[in-house]
């Protein structure tokens, strides 16, 4: 059974840490064509965080969100995915999901366009008060 579980989220001050988990079952973290982080404040749109694309040019390519460069960071093991983020704001309040799509995308298609993800995660909150 294909799976995405997100953890690690709560609550801290304004320029605490916290380090999001994706646990993955039926495809390893290397096999997915693409895998984001995504995130849902209060009253907004869903926006991605971080976007892994992994067939570009023939490498993969991490992409982050102007609002959390230099804060945020990806490091990955065979199963689980994380997100390092640091020196949060009251702003990155959200609901954070993983999502993956393993499957090639069609012609044309963009790991930015969150259509093109099959599996997403419940999601974990995140409340960072000031």
């Amino acid at each position: 059974q294909v799976q995405l579980e997100e953890s690690g989220g709560g609550s801290v001050q304004a320029g605490g840490s916290l380090k999001l988990s994706c646990e993955a079952s039926g495809y390893s973290i290397a096999s997915y064509r693409c895998l984001s982080w995504f995130r849902q404040a209060p009253g907004k749109e869903q926006e991605a965080v971080v976007i892994i694309d992994r067939h570009i040019n023939g490498n993969g390519r991490t992409t982050y969100a102007e609002s959390v460069k230099g804060r945020f960071t990806i490091s990955q093991g065979e199963m689980v995915l994380h997100l390092q983020m640091n020196n949060l704001q009251p702003e990155d309040t959200a609901v954070y999901y993983c999502a993956g799509r393993p499957t090639p995308l069609p012609y044309g298609g963009s790991c930015a366009e969150q259509n093109r993800y099959d599996y997403w995660g419940h999601g974990t909150q995140v409340t960072v008060s000031s």
